[in-house]
Order: C-alpha cells, then sequence, then structure tokens
C-alpha cells in the first residue's frame, strides 16, 4: 500500500521483513509443534525492491533444529503486474525458539516422519 512506501515509492525494508518473520514463525510453529518467537536474524539481504501492487511470495525452509530453537532459511520473490514472472528481491535467516504454556524455552520434539 502506498502508506508502506518510502519516497522513492518502494516498499520499506522493515515491512518486508515483517512479512518474512510472520512466514518464518508459520514453518517454525508447524515444526516446534507450538509457540515460538523470534530471536534473532542471523541474515538478511534486500536484492532488489517491492514495489506497490507487487505480490510478495515468501519461501521458507527448516535449516536447522536444535534442542529449543528452529532457524528458518527464507527467500522472498515478488511477482510482478501479477504476472506469474518472479524476481528474487530478498533472502534471509531466523531464528525461532520454541516456548512453553509458562512461557519459558522449551524442548523441541523428535520430526514426525
Amino acid at each position: 500500500m502506498p502508506a508502506d512506501t518510502n519516497p522513492a515509492g518502494d516498499i520499506f525494508g522493515g515491512w518486508v521483513m515483517s512479512q518474512m518473520d510472520i512466514a518464518g514463525a508459520i514453518a517454525a510453529v508447524e515444526r516446534a509443534q507450538g509457540r515460538v518467537v523470534t530471536v534473532a536474524v542471523e541474515a538478511m539481504t534486500f536484492i532488489a525492491p517491492v514495489k506497490v501492487g507487487d505480490i510478495l511470495c515468501v519461501y521458507t525452509t527448516i535449516e536447522r533444529v536444535g534442542n529449543t530453537s528452529v532457524t528458518v532459511a527464507m527467500e522472498a520473490w515478488a511477482r510482478r503486474n501479477r504476472l506469474d514472472e518472479r524476481q528474487k528481491v530478498t533472502d534471509g535467516r531466523f531464528v525461532y525458539v520454541a516456548l512453553g504454556e509458562d512461557g519459558q524455552k522449551r524442548a523441541i520434539p523428535p520430526a514426525i516422519v
């Protein structure tokens, strides 16, 4: 939306980062089988601007699972002018920690095969 743009008309990087955080958290919740919180952004590279009207597609991969943490690698791609052609605009790596009902770190269960 226009309110999310900088003076050059590009979408703020912080908005893109928040969308990636949401997508990464969905993947981390599925793997951790419960609540997670973001604890770190280990890497973030802005490759190309996102424009008003672009459709942002975020793809996630579980990169690492520790005792209490999940590292999610992500790529964001923009669909320009609502066409099928996509352009990679951002990539990053976010770390999430699993929390229990008490708000404390909890162990992540083994993967379901």
